[in-house]
């Protein structure tokens, strides 16, 4: 089945000018454009939005793979290395391959929604809401064998948030066993040594989000982190409605002593995390996805965990935490709202040699479970990394060198509107972050359901309810403009080679970066840009014309010029695709060239060059042309007399 058409289509990057055309009414249009002028002055801080805009349209059968029906849920699994992704549907375990156009499907049961994919020795292991009586199977070569009701390792609907965690043996759950009780949502162990859950007075109606096993240095204080957002204790009318937070859990923590404590976690430490710009006095308290990049030196200290947040109006930022600082704050801050001296060992700590907690370190944490100090975003201003006016949902990070050696964190980031954006931050530089482009993973523009990178192949793989997606992450032949729009794109994966934008993983060549982020144009060999080809359009006296120029980067100024008059500004996040100059009474001044100028930092550009002229001037270039038409052919008859004369000669 297709997809509907969509509302809206996304631009392409290399979009096809858009010719002037005559306008029978001056008034629609003149809304038309003071529409869009209003639209463009609500965008956000230019950089923060993309550059340009592209559809990866990919290779049917090879890139992009159709479900054949809708699935209005799914779940994708992806092993690094692998060319094959598999999704959970509806009923149905898919199996794409991408490089061999070839596809499959594994049936289950009609009402039995897939929430859950992981590889469980030589197969895979497929849970699913299976008619609201959770249950699991295994898939070996193709075949399935049913392995029973499993509670906790999947909801009984699709629709319940749900986090299900493997560590070796051992499973972390957040799904309730039970369908009408155990309302108050635990963070379990469901599957190892001891079965461990939360107190239920510990959180606040929470929304999982993330979470992840840490190794440290000693195996006893390994921990379990997992970020979630939850319910604003404070019920000031002024206080946001929902708080973000990281938890802690020992993952050797075998419960305690006394028979209330002898099931519970016994070392849950809760923070919040804060993601706010003191400057401009905005807040982000809602969490909505988290990638952890571990260090490439293997310090686990030195993991960045990247976390989207946005507001009441759906505008996001991304903050950037270390592992290290969140263990800090749980190792040394003080309990809110505990105000006389802690026990011995202190709420969280993990004890060696398999011991219980002691009741008193338990009764405290369990009254107290939040700790004062706050976890604040890494670097010296402890801000964002950067906010925008989009709503992103999720979020991958794909840690890469460029040709020279550079160190790039590239983020790549869902909409709310079914597109990806590529945002590049610098490793060495801080906070020099700029959102490079923004993609359409689909033919057609639909919510993004499932999101998984592939650092290995390079590659991300992308699912809506229609359809799966490979992305590469090398996307390089949608720059236009020759050597300069290439390096213009900031992009880490690209440069310039022998005529083209290539990836920088292309073999047996040695492409050409820019190691200057303000003035990369600067490096190609010939200092000046493509110039836009001469168009001509002839008009009459007093009638109604406008001149479009398509604004291929939204980072950069566009100006329409007439001889030396600035005569339209088109300024930096915009938001009509196009700079248009409009002309309600064309007199004679009007006539002559205009020039459409791209400006972006220290980069010029022609992007259009138009003449206008009047209805004598075009008859007389008319009559010129003949005339020059007329020369060249009796000149080309005459030519064969003349060359044969010499040849008789």
């Amino acid at each position: 089945m297709s997809p509907p058409p969509p509302e809206c289509a996304a631009l392409g990057v290399r979009g096809a000018r858009i010719p002037g055309r005559v306008v029978g009414s001056g008034l629609p249009l003149r809304l038309l454009l003071l529409l869009l002028w209003a639209a463009a002055a609500t965008q956000g801080h230019p950089r923060s939005g993309p550059r340009i805009s592209a559809v990866w349209k990919g290779r049917t059968g090879k890139d992009q793979v159709e479900f054949g029906s809708a699935e209005p849920h799914t779940v994708l699994f992806h092993e690094p290395g692998s060319d094959s992704v598999w999704v959970g549907g509806r009923g149905k375990v898919y199996l794409f391959n991408f490089p061999e156009g070839k596809n499959a499907s594994v049936h289950t049961d009609c009402e039995n929604y897939i929430t859950l994919l992981e590889r469980q020795g030589e197969g895979l292991l497929v849970c699913g809401t299976n008619a609201r009586r959770p249950s699991c199977w295994s898939l070996v070569n193709g075949t399935v064998e049913s392995l029973g009701e499993r509670r906790g390792y999947a909801p009984f609907s699709p629709d319940e948030n749900s986090l299900v965690l493997f560590d070796g043996d051992e499973v972390y759950s957040t799904i309730r066993k039970q369908e009408y009780n155990g309302k108050i949502p635990r963070f379990r162990r469901i599957q190892g040594e001891i079965e461990l859950y939360t107190s239920d007075t510990v959180m606040q109606n929470p929304q999982f989000i993330k979470a992840t096993i840490v190794h440290q240095d000693q195996a006893y204080n390994d921990k379990i982190y997992y970020f979630f957002r939850e319910d604003n204790p404070d019920k000031n009318p002024e206080a946001p409605l929902n708080v973000s937070r990281v938890a802690q859990l020992c993952r050797g923590d075998q419960g305690g002593e006394s028979s209330l404590s002898v099931s519970k976690w016994n070392t849950f430490l809760k923070a919040m995390l804060v993601c706010s710009d003191p400057t401009t006095n905005k807040n982000f308290n809602r969490l909505q996805d988290v990638f952890l990049l571990p260090d490439p030196n293997g310090q686990w200290k030195d993991t960045r965990v990247y976390g989207i947040f946005s507001n009441p109006w759906n505008y996001s930022a991304v903050c950037v935490y270390s592992l290290g600082d969140i263990d800090k704050v749980f190792r040394t801050s003080s309990l809110k709202g505990y105000h006389t001296g802690l026990p011995n060992p202190r709420p969280g700590k993990c004890l060696p040699d398999r011991q219980p907690i002691p009741t008193e370190t338990f009764q405290v944490a369990d009254s107290h479970p939040e700790v004062a100090q706050r976890v604040e975003p890494m670097g010296p201003l402890k801000t964002p990394l950067f906010h925008s006016k989009y709503h992103y949902q999720k979020i991958v990070v794909h840690r890469m060198k460029s040709s020279h050696g550079e160190t790039f964190h590239v983020l790549y980031l869902t909409t709310d509107r079914g597109t990806i954006h590529k945002v590049v931050e610098s490793g060495q530089r801080e906070h020099n972050v700029i959102n490079i482009i923004e993609i359409q993973p689909f033919r057609h523009a639909t919510t993004i359901q499932a999101m998984s990178l592939d650092a290995d192949r390079r590659k991300l793989y992308v699912s809506s309810q229609w359809e799966v997606s490979q992305v590469p992450l090398d996307l390089c032949d949608v720059y236009g403009g020759g050597c300069h729009g290439c390096l213009m794109a900031r992009d880490p994966y690209c440069g310039w080679d022998q005529g083209h934008c290539v990836s920088i993983y292309s073999p047996h060549r040695s492409v050409l970066q820019s190691i200057n982020p303000e003035e990369p144009h600067k490096e190609c060999p010939n200092p000046k840009p493509e110039e836009a080809p001469l168009q001509k359009v002839s008009l009459a006296k007093n009638s109604r014309y406008y001149l479009s120029c398509p604004m291929e980067s939204r980072h950069a100024t566009y100006r329409w010029r007439h001889g030396e008059k600035v005569e339209q500004s088109c300024e930096p996040g915009h938001q009509s695709p196009n700079c248009i100059l409009f002309i309600e009474n064309l007199t004679d001044g009007h006539y002559g060239h205009y020039y459409c100028e791209g400006q972006e930092g220290s980069y010029l550009h022609k992007a259009q060059h138009w003449q206008l002229l009047s209805e004598d001037e075009a008859k007389a270039e008319h009559l010129l042309g003949q005339a020059q038409a007329l020369v060249a052919s009796l000149w080309l008859g005459v030519l064969p007399t003349l060359a044969l004369g010499l040849l008789v000669h």
